[in-house]
């Protein structure tokens, strides 16, 4: 990928995708008998999107969404809840938008799936028949990775918040709670993983807190990698705003070949371990390892390497036939895991589906990703890309997308903010009014 942004090639690049993209999904195909039924499990960002833009398709499609809880809460946008700068309220959406367009919402927990009688039971006992069915559970955490971690922890002391909701009040709550001299401590996930930037914008985010609240306290980020993602971006503005790489940073970043993968955690010491070290904090922050949603596992739709394989063009299973996968949980690599891909992979889906229920051909794919972090306010940097389906895998199309610039231009970086916190409204209207 380019390092020069590029947002003029990108958008035409978009434009032009997005093109064919649009007319398929806009069009409405000839309504025929009402028998056609899509479920849909997991109401987040790639579920709700899928949904919406079924009905939007085609009116004779049944759709039922299952989801666990009674809204979503958006993990993008959710470190500034952390924070302080944003509050719960704004990243929470109901799905009463999905149901003015006949979307049928169903609140339960999905359990089981008989691929042979195509038809899907949830905890309350009931059954959903499908033609087609989409699985989009998100994310679950290899919590045998580190040693005393566990979910009752997670929900109870040492929260991951990676799953915006409940926890994400809690580590707000917490680092507002710290005294000014605390250490917090994050401990970022190997990869893959959702939302790649996100740890290291969760640390610019509660450096900023903590600059203006207490001062004297330190985030200290404990690492399964020895690189992430906009790496030169993030380090440069921790530098700029919370002096990183002298003796005063707030900010210090300990790498894998450093010790910084942490193995286990002591709830009543408040400390973990890493492979050479012990570290106390006042506040931790762990981020487990992560694997497809509990549903994918449940009915075999995981491979070894505990995601699912699909194919690109329609996002269906490559183990069981009318079963589809979309967000977090497939293997559509180069995409990343984030709000932004589930959404896109969701369109692609969703048009797939709809021309594979009325016997017309797939069209032809395009997918794209954009994810902005806030550094502070009014700076802000992003990542984009946009890909094409060739040779039977999805590829990034050459010359799309690109990164901020490394050199620091204060207008660019409070329109990135600007850009960033539009898009956010933009894509929420998407999946869910």
């Amino acid at each position: 990928m380019s390092n020069k942004h590029n947002r003029r090639n990108f958008l035409k690049i978009v434009g032009a995708g997005g093109v064919a993209t649009t007319a398929a999904l806009y069009t409405p195909l000839a309504i025929g008998s009402a028998s056609k039924k899509v479920v849909i499990i997991g109401g987040g960002m790639g579920g709700a999107t899928a949904a919406k833009y079924m009905r939007m398709m085609d009116k004779s499609i049944e759709v039922t969404l299952i989801t666990a809880d009674k809204n979503y809460y958006t993990g993008f946008a959710s470190n500034e809840v952390v924070s302080g700068e944003r509050h719960m309220t704004s990243i929470t959406f109901s799905y009463s938008g999905l149901r003015k367009h006949g979307v049928q919402v169903v609140v339960d927990t999905a359990t089981s799936i008989d691929e042979n009688k195509k038809v899907v039971r949830t905890a309350n006992g009931k059954k959903f028949a499908y033609d087609r069915l989409i699985v989009s559970p998100g994310i679950d955490f290899r919590w045998e990775t580190i040693d005393g971690y566990n979910a009752q922890v997670a929900n109870t002391r040492i929260p991951h918040a990676w799953i915006a909701g409940s926890q994400t009040e809690m580590l707000h709550n917490q680092l507002h709670s710290m005294k000014d001299g605390g250490t917090v401590i994050i401990a970022a996930p190997p990869s893959p993983f959702r939302c790649p930037p996100g740890p290291y914008e969760r640390a610019a985010q509660m450096a900023y807190y903590l600059k203006h609240n207490k001062p004297k306290s330190k985030i200290l980020i404990l690492d399964s990698k020895d690189r992430f993602s906009e790496f030169g971006l993030f380090t440069g503005g921790w530098k700029k705003h919370y002096g990183y790489g002298t003796d005063n940073s707030m900010i210090e970043w300990i790498p894998a070949y450093k010790g910084g993968a942490v193995e286990a955690v002591d709830v009543a010491n408040m400390s973990v371990s890493g492979e050479f070290d012990e570290f106390k904090g006042d506040v931790i922050n762990i981020i487990p390892a992560q694997k497809a949603g509990k549903i994918a596992f449940t009915a075999g739709l995981t491979d070894s390497s505990g995601w699912c394989p699909v194919q690109g063009n329609t996002f269906e299973s490559t183990i069981h036939k009318n079963i589809h996968v979309i967000g977090d949980a497939s293997i559509a690599s180069p995409m990343p895991k984030s709000g932004y891909a589930a959404n896109s992979e969701a369109k692609v889906c969703a048009a797939a589906i709809v021309a594979l229920l009325s016997g017309n051909k797939i069209p032809d794919p395009s997918y794209v990703n954009t994810c902005y972090s806030v550094i502070a306010p009014g700076d802000g940097i992003s990542v984009a890309m946009v890909y094409k389906y060739q040779n039977g895998k999805i590829v990034k199309v050459k010359g799309s997308g690109g990164l901020t610039p490394v050199e620091f231009n204060p207008k660019l970086r409070e329109r990135e903010v600007e850009y960033g916190h539009t898009w956010f409204n933009n894509i929420t209207n998407d999946a869910f009014s």
